[in-house]
């Protein structure tokens, strides 16, 4: 870390590229990365650029602004985004030539209004019941589309679900959703619509579960190096490094009190270290009974409650020097926790702790060795 940075997340902005030729080596279906939630909190742009280079083919995001963003960096690739109000106003979002996902009668209605010609992914609810058409809207839904098509006024590119389970390729619920899914696309075709896509799978199915594949795949969280599934591993590389600089250390006796409350007390004389991160930067609170961290070749546990912009270490009788890096969570290969042990700790999913990382915490991306205005897609 720079001297004049004390906190910071290191992105390998290669380990991206490799997870994403994993999964293109995975299918024959194109890839589309998800790079939602400024590309969970590992920077939309260069999250982007990197999947690009490492082989996929379109974008996903969940807003249209998010959408507009990558478009104004000069991302050209395919971009599908998903949340819109049934009322929104979707205008510069498809003048920019982003795609839009419906889910409603009302809501296709507002888009065929714009005025343009968007490019619709029809969503079927086919069990997640969160967002989609359910079943028993979807005929009236699909036969309003073909209508609108033909006026000129949509042109349905794909019909697409999201899968409930992202833990397991081997869920007795995918096995329904695929067959739910097959009975939506039977009677999008027999409302006269050809879409040229058709997309299930999220990270989990896109490496292990080929039957969802069709021709599209979503990967989200293991583009970014957390294995998704409980069964078996890929050869996923984790993208980021958390960690920040040691601001203070001090000695203190036996029977000291750390942190709020003083759940926290020592047993013996010991070496404290202040690292300068908090839960307004993303470190669960939740986590801090159990946390570690990791410094000098080892690992440390956290003493008492994580405050809002800090957190104390218990060095025992290890005196680290200020200013020395200390680690909350990297790839593991050294001995050093992970994202998942950080989750594990705070009751969560790697997703939370990723996205919860906040603006404070800077971020440097290491690792493309192509230069970034030679690895956007073209539409």
């Amino acid at each position: 870390m720079r001297r004049d940075v004390i906190t910071e997340a290191t992105i390998d902005l290669g380990a991206i590229a490799h997870n994403t030729a994993v999964f293109a080596a995975s299918t024959t279906a194109e890839v589309m990365a998800v790079v939602k939630a400024n590309g969970f909190g590992h920077g939309a742009l260069a999250t982007a650029e990197a999947a690009l280079a490492g082989g996929a083919t379109w974008l996903g995001v969940a807003t249209g602004a998010e959408a507009l963003e990558l478009r104004a960096a000069g991302v050209t690739a395919p971009i599908l985004s998903w949340i819109h109000p049934h009322d929104g106003d979707l205008a510069e979002a498809v003048a920019a030539d982003v795609d839009v996902s419906v889910s409603s009668v009302d809501h296709l209605a507002s888009v065929a209004s714009s005025g343009l010609t968007p490019n619709v992914h029809l969503k079927a609810d086919t069990g997640l019941h969160r967002n989609g058409s359910v079943a028993s809207d979807w005929p009236e839904l699909v036969r309003r589309a073909r209508e609108f098509e033909q006026y000129g006024r949509i042109r349905v590119r794909a019909v697409w679900s999201h899968l409930i389970s992202g833990e397991d390729s081997e869920a007795e619920a995918t096995r329904l959703q695929v067959t739910r899914f097959e009975t939506a696309l039977a009677l999008a075709r027999d409302a006269g619509l050809r879409p040229r896509l058709r997309h299930l799978a999220n990270s989990v199915a896109a490496l292990g579960t080929p039957v969802t594949h069709y021709d599209l795949v979503r990967p989200g969280i293991g583009l970014y190096g957390v294995e998704p599934d409980l069964r078996r591993t890929y050869g996923l590389r984790a993208a980021m490094t958390l960690r920040a600089r040691l601001v203070l250390v001090k000695h203190v006796p036996a029977g000291s009190g750390v942190s709020y409350e003083h759940d926290y007390v020592t047993t013996r004389p010991t070496t404290l270290g202040l690292v300068p991160l908090g839960f307004a930067d993303g470190v669960p609170r939740t986590a801090g009974p159990f946390a570690q961290v990791w410094c000098a070749g080892r690992r440390f546990p956290v003493a008492g409650r994580i405050a809002m912009d800090q957190f104390v270490v218990d060095f025992g009788e290890f005196t680290p020097a200020a200013g020395e890096d200390v680690v909350l969570f990297g790839s593991g290969a050294d001995g050093e926790p992970t994202v998942g042990d950080w989750a594990d700790w705070a009751g969560t999913i790697p997703h939370e702790i990723f996205t919860g990382i906040g603006a404070r915490v800077r971020r440097e991306h290491v690792g493309l060795p192509v230069p970034a205005n030679q690895q956007r897609g073209e539409a």
